[in-house]
């Protein structure tokens, strides 16, 4: 394929005497399993299903040194864990050249992933700041594709008044013209850190917005979200500092395992075809703690992948158990997979959503479930 050359002209191989610490891998270890640019050869990519990219950009920070290594950092943890998911292919490509100003920066990862995404790939972009996502975001803009996107954040980053990129990045992707945001979900908001007046906002917008409480209530509310998302956008803020040293915003927020388990729902779902992790900082980091809790993410990136592949498609009908039923006038059916006990619900227009388990509970007591109202507001 010619758009290799294209898109190896912004990248950076992996230096994998470094991030190896000049160990080689052992065989079953993703770093002895995945297909990796290094100086030798740009990997071959036809049959990758996964592609990794780092980008360490910081500038939307304020910070005034340009690159941060923390793609790499993660790449030492990740590539030493244990390859379980050999039905996943997975190409690391390694790390976007850092332009002469940020926005040169977000340009060439913009271009990259949207070659990436054209190819039918899944990319996962190691961070870098927060503001990165506006790159992520504009990979399908420039396509005009309509999305919904999921931000997994403690803060919610519509901060007018801060000089900063990475504290307003998302009043750009949110209010922005043209706009291709077709939905917008903000998981894991900490409600003390966020004006009650930006939350009434962004309820006008019909944006949903699930405060960290909720999540970790019944994080499985979480699934049908996020399943319904093109685009995944992860600040490790949004977990406790006690499990990610070097998120210093909280010392409340998402567990380890919680983080994990979000990351698992973006790798299951079929649509979503990027998911970003931001805002690690190895500098603040202690033990590399937070690179292995970032690298156990990925990890469940591929686990996801590997189960969402064996879902069937919803017209594959043999596949489903099916309930029909009316509530409050109206009729709808309601799919549950035999594979992989996940629930679907559909609207008036016959398309089918996500929903779970709680929504068919709702709907069967003739009661009108929350999701399907906000989808009918927004179709």
């Amino acid at each position: 394929m010619s758009d290799h050359l294209n898109i190896s002209d912004f990248l950076s191989p992996v230096n994998l005497q470094q991030v190896s610490q000049d160990e080689a891998y052992k065989d079953g270890q993703l770093g002895s399993s995945i297909a990796i640019y290094t100086e030798d050869e740009f990997p071959d990519l036809d049959d990758v299903q996964i592609v990794i990219v780092g980008c360490g950009e910081q500038r939307g920070t304020g910070i005034i040194h340009t690159d941060s290594d923390a793609p790499d950092v993660i790449r030492r943890q990740f590539y030493s864990l244990y390859y379980w998911h050999t039905d996943i292919k997975i190409a690391d490509v390694g790390n976007i050249q850092t332009g002469a100003l940020y926005t040169d920066s977000y340009a060439a990862l913009k271009t990259v992933v949207q070659e990436l995404m054209g190819d039918g790939k899944t990319v996962i972009i190691l961070g870098g700041s927060h503001d990165l996502t506006l790159s992520q975001y504009h990979a399908y803009a420039e396509k005009k594709k309509p999305i919904e996107a999921s931000c997994i954040d403690s803060l919610i980053d519509l901060n007018i008044d801060s000089p900063f990129h990475h504290e307003n990045f998302l009043m750009e992707m949110l209010t922005g013209e043209p706009n291709y945001i077709r939905h917008y979900n903000h998981i894991g908001f900490q409600s003390y850190y966020v004006h009650p007046r930006m939350l009434e906002t962004m309820d006008k917008l019909r944006f949903d917005c699930f405060r960290l409480g909720s999540v970790k209530e019944a994080i499985d509310e979480m699934e049908p979200v996020i399943r319904n998302s093109n685009l995944v956008s992860f600040d490790i803020s949004a977990i406790a500092h006690a499990f990610a040293p070097a998120s210093s915003v909280s010392p409340n927020g998402l567990t380890g395992e919680e983080a994990c388990t979000l990351l698992r729902y973006a790798g299951m779902s079929p649509n979503v075809n990027s998911i970003g992790i931001y805002g690690y900082k190895p500098a603040y980091d202690k033990d590399d703690l937070t690179a292995k809790q970032i690298s156990h993410m990925l990890w469940y990136i591929l686990d996801g992948r590997s189960r969402g592949k064996r879902e069937a498609k919803t017209d594959e009908r043999d596949s489903f158990n099916e309930y029909h039923m009316a509530f409050a006038e109206v009729d709808t059916t309601f799919l549950q997979s035999k594979k992989t006990g996940r629930w679907w619900m559909q609207l008036p227009d016959k398309r089918f959503i996500a929903c779970s388990y709680k929504d068919y509970l709702l709907a069967s007591s003739n009661e009108i479930p929350e999701r399907w109202l906000r989808a009918q507001e927004r179709s």
